[in-house]
């Protein structure tokens, strides 16, 4: 049986790409605790459409 605990799965979205005009999204897949971080989460991560680092928010 799986563990059950605290860490979730997230998705990132950048948040400069969709004022940007260009075709396509940037997201990536990451895991959490919620337990330690309730809120939404921000990184900053490299959007390789733009090819720069960008902040990437959590969505839903």
């Amino acid at each position: 049986m799986a563990k059950k605990g605290n860490r979730v799965q997230v998705i990132l979205e950048c948040t400069e790409h969709k004022n940007s005009g260009k075709p396509g999204t940037s997201r990536y897949i990451t895991t959490k605790n919620k337990k330690n971080t309730p809120d939404r989460i921000e990184l900053k991560k490299f959007n390789p459409i733009l090819n720069k680092m960008t902040v990437h928010k959590e969505i839903k």
